[in-house]
């Protein structure tokens, strides 16, 4: 009976424009525990012991967090469905500290990819070109490798439902459209199954498991060691990079930060302006000026 009300409640979330996929695997596996109890509604010990069984203190808490907002759906319309307590297993979000590339390293990133093999193939030509439009345009791993080849139109790429289902058209600079014609220029010389912008030696689209070991390796190459936080350069870090400069670029006066700060949201495909502003605290430069902001607002400036 569970199952069938996970069923129910995972295709109203769809409906509503969530891929919901960790969620589900989450509610079902729930179901499943709990079925051979003979429940059939929600009741917090048995969730609470199916969290409970989870490796990591935060995933118990994102296994109860997930149980809790089904049973809040399904109490709705049944009193006899229980909800579990909120905090059971409490464990603070913290995103990982971004690393901010160096216009150098940028460069560096982009020389050693069109060194990369097989000679004369496609490869290197492609990594380069995708790795640089990452770093200029701030696009997602999984946006790049689903493009199309019809998506590029000559004056930027149409990005489609990609994270919450949002599609968005990212324009590009006349130099970042030169290197793409050029690597399509190329790419139309290669036949293969798939229409993909970007391809493989094999003729298929990128996995992206394949292109994070690509950028480790790439990195390697160019001198690119760990971070200040010990940590290996993550390709993500590009779309990092990309935020906190076109940030720090940012003109002065509030209605135009305001304006600014919207349309990087819209061009980087945030769901809300919320997920832009976190980039302000990631450089010393941008805290340095919300400081000053500050300072010249309690002193009666204005901000």
């Amino acid at each position: 009976m569970l199952t069938d009300h996970v069923e129910r409640y995972v295709a109203l979330r769809r409906a509503t424009g969530f891929k919901f996929r960790d969620s589900e695997k989450k509610l079902r596996s729930f179901a499943q525990f709990a079925s051979p109890r003979g429940e059939v509604h929600v009741r917090s010990e048995t969730a609470i012991a199916w969290s409970a069984e989870a490796k990591s203190k935060r995933e118990r808490h994102v296994r109860l967090r997930c149980v809790r907002r089904f049973a809040e759906f399904m109490r709705a319309e049944d009193p006899g469905h229980e909800i579990p307590p909120p905090n059971a297993f409490y464990a603070r979000a913290t995103r990982p500290t971004p690393h901010i590339y160096a216009d150098d390293d940028l460069e560096k990133i982009v020389a050693h990819a069109a060194e990369l093999g097989p000679l004369g193939s496609l490869r290197p030509l492609a990594y380069s070109t995708m790795f640089g439009l990452m770093a200029v345009a701030g696009l997602r791993c999984n946006e790049v490798i689903e493009l199309r080849i019809t998506d590029f139109t000559g004056d930027g790429l149409l990005i489609r439902e990609t994270k919450f289902r949002k599609s968005r058209f990212v324009p590009l600079h006349e130099t970042t459209i030169t290197q793409v014609e050029r690597y399509l220029d190329a790419r139309r010389k290669v036949a293969g199954q798939t229409d993909h912008l970007f391809v493989s030696l094999r003729r298929r689209k990128f996995t992206q498991h394949i292109v994070l070991m690509t950028f480790r390796e790439v990195c390697k190459r160019a001198g690119i060691g760990t971070t200040m936080a010990g940590k290996r350069p993550r390709l993500h870090d590009l779309r990092h990079t990309f935020a906190v400069r076109a940030l720090e670029r940012c003109p002065a006066g509030r209605d135009q930060v305001n304006r600014h700060t919207l349309a990087l949201t819209t061009y980087m495909g945030h769901a809300c302006v919320e997920s832009t502003y976190w980039y302000l605290e990631r450089t010393p430069e941008l805290l340095r000026d919300i400081a000053n902001a500050c300072e010249g607002f309690m002193a009666g400036g204005g901000a």
